[in-house]
């Protein structure tokens, strides 16, 4: 067993890297993985059937994970294209092929309509990477890609439950249609078992698991919370799993109740590794179970299907970009992007060929073809890559060094709204300023209008010191891209210290980072608007001016305090979890008795008015020559 458990890793830790490397993504770098030791190639494992089924449990987690990422807010703002174009896709690309594998492949109509939902998904972990790696998720294109493939992470939980469904008409007279506790029960009372049991996962999600996390969360003992997490996802994979449904779909639910805990980042952070190392070996043992004497002996039948697949797909979405009104030249990115099978495909599989919904052959040729539409799927984002670089304009080149002015007090790296006000501040107060922005469109923009900006990357040693990084005084980051800022920022502190810098932090975890680097300044780029807005409606609401804006000074510095302490905690997310809910309530505590102690002196101050006019009138009055001897 140890054996096997080092040819897995060994596999993992040499084709990953290098998928990685290449473009095409861990998930096609585990495929090719199990490929490479399956039977079919070095031979170097045998059948994967037990292994499969441990396995599979990575995509029990993978579901709690969605299930804690799915919090009401985020899903209404992506309504319309979750459910509209993600709706529309997943129905649309199922019956389509439902109708085809129906009609055209004569199978009966439970095989065609499993296959036909299973082969409607796409392949999340390739298309977000990707799409991240090239910086076209931001992009329209990407972000309605995005909406969809969250439509079809949830739309596998219903699939989850109709399969055991499918298999009451079975297809052969001695398959076994389920192994749980309930399978000789009358419908109804299945039906009601399985509503019951949903009602207290749900229940006990809400009610019962969140003091007992608090109750831990309490001991500061991390291994417990973890092992108490992991219990969790088992107990309820396990208690759905004896009535007959989806693991996932029961670990699914539990994880949305748990969205809105308190509790929901220390949970991923302590299921994650979980996940993404059972999800490697999930993976794996794919590659290694894809049936290669099957595809040479059918080999023009598999390509066949393989193109069928895309070419269905790839017209169902370029006609749901152009009905949905997306942009002319990001509708091709849309199509091509998940136009494709996806990983939990494979799951689908394992549970139709379980249910006996599909024969082993049906189930053998599908998984062929997802598994080869997704070593196809960066071939895609590959050819869209080429076809726009040739239509296109020509993209302008970085300025030459030699053609940078040298700063004499400032350079600022990046000059959209964030830099843009610093940069009008400091040149009205009389500062020399050399600007780099990376974006063609910005500089454009910006000489169209008179200012002296330059084409190039901060992030390019020699460009950073065309623009003066030897001379100047201080740099002033100010781009939208963390990873880019800590890397300029690591690149000028090696080889220019004695500029000062300053940072634009896009979000509290961005200003722990930058702390961590020990720049002079930084600001989270939203923090003061926010204050001032909130200070303007508490005057809305009645507050009298001086008291607005000394809470708004209050909260900004105890703000500040919060980011200096909590960025110390940062990684260990029990103790930042505890101390963040601690500093809350510190600054409750704190506004409070501001509060009472300004109504304590606007108390005192009324006696001691009303004391000094008693005793004004108490006082003989004055004769003339008396007051002007005073």
């Amino acid at each position: 067993m140890l054996e096997i458990a080092l040819i897995y890793l060994a596999a993992a830790i040499v084709a990953v890297p290098i998928a990685k490397r290449v473009g095409l993504g861990s998930v096609l770098g585990y495929l090719i993985a199990g490929i490479l030791i399956g039977p079919y190639a070095l031979a170097m494992v045998g059948d994967q059937t037990d292994v499969m089924h441990f396995a599979e449990f990575g995509v029990v987690m993978m579901l709690f994970l969605v299930g804690l990422e799915l919090q009401p807010s985020r899903l209404w703002t992506l309504r319309h294209s979750i459910l509209g174009l993600g709706g529309l896709q997943v129905v649309l690309t199922a019956a389509v092929i439902f109708a085809s594998c129906y009609w055209l492949f004569a199978m009966h109509w439970q095989t065609a309509l499993a296959i036909g939902l299973m082969l409607a998904l796409s392949s999340t972990a390739i298309v977000l990477q990707s799409l991240e790696e090239k910086g076209w998720l931001k992009q329209e294109a990407g972000q309605n890609a995005f909406s969809v493939l969250l439509f079809q992470d949830i739309a596998i939980i219903p699939i989850l439950a109709l399969l055991p469904l499918l298999a009451f008409a079975p297809l052969s007279g001695n398959a076994e249609v389920s192994d749980s506790i309930i399978a000789n029960w009358p419908v109804w009372q299945q039906v009601g078992a399985s509503i019951a049991v949903i009602a207290a996962i749900i229940a006990c999600g809400k009610y019962i698991s969140a003091p007992i996390f608090r109750y831990i969360a309490q001991t500061h003992i991390r291994e417990i919370f973890t092992i108490f997490a992991l219990f969790l996802v088992v107990a309820i994979a396990l208690v759905m799993q004896s009535i007959g449904l989806s693991p996932a779909l029961g670990t699914f639910l539990a994880g949305v109740v748990l969205a809105e805990s308190e509790f929901r980042h220390e949970l991923e952070a302590d299921i994650e590794p979980f996940k993404g190392l059972l999800l490697g070996l999930f993976f794996i043992t794919v590659g290694a179970s894809i049936n290669f004497e099957l595809f040479f002996n059918q080999f023009s039948t598999v390509i066949s299907l393989v193109v069928l697949l895309i070419v269905i797909k790839a017209c169902i979405l370029f006609a749901l970009a152009f009905t949905f009104k997306i942009n002319k030249k990001q509708q091709l990115l849309f199509t091509l992007a998940l136009a494709q099978g996806g990983e939990f495909a494979f799951v689908l599989l394992s549970v139709t060929s379980t249910l006996s919904i599909l024969t082993p052959e049906q189930t053998a040729l599908t998984t062929l073809v997802v598994a080869i539409s997704m070593l196809i799927a960066p071939l895609l984002l590959m050819f869209y890559e080429q076809l726009q670089k040739r239509d296109s304009s020509v993209k302008p080149e970085f300025d030459k060094p030699e053609h940078i002015s040298s700063a004499k007090h400032v350079i600022i790296a990046g000059y959209g709204r964030f830099g843009q006000v610093m940069g009008r501040l400091l040149h009205a107060q009389g500062y020399e300023i050399t600007v780099l922005d990376h974006s063609p469109t910005q500089i454009e923009l910006l000489r169209r209008f008179g200012k002296t900006v330059f084409y190039g990357d901060a992030g390019r040693q020699e460009l950073l010191e065309a623009a003066g990084a030897k001379t100047a005084q201080m740099l002033v980051v100010a781009i939208d891209n963390p990873d880019k800022t800590l890397e300029i920022i690591k690149l000028a502190q090696k080889n220019y210290p004695q500029l000062k810098i300053v940072a634009r932090a896009i979000d509290r975890r961005h200003a722990y980072q930058l702390l961590s680097l020990k720049v002079d300044a930084f600001n989270r780029e939203t923090v003061d608007s926010a204050i001032s807005l909130a200070v303007k409606a508490l005057e809305l609401l009645g507050n009298n001016k001086p008291d607005a804006e000394r809470a708004g000074r209050l909260f900004r510095d105890h703000d500040r305090a919060s980011v200096l302490q909590l960025a110390k905690l940062w990684g260990d997310d029990i103790s930042y979890g505890v101390a963040v809910r601690q500093r809350m309530e510190d600054l409750k505590q704190v506004l409070q008795q501001d509060k009472q102690a300004q109504e304590d002196l606007n108390t005192c101050d009324n006696n001691d008015y009303i004391a000094g006019l008693t005793e004004d009138a108490a006082k003989p009055k004055k004769s003339n020559d008396d007051a002007h001897l005073g």
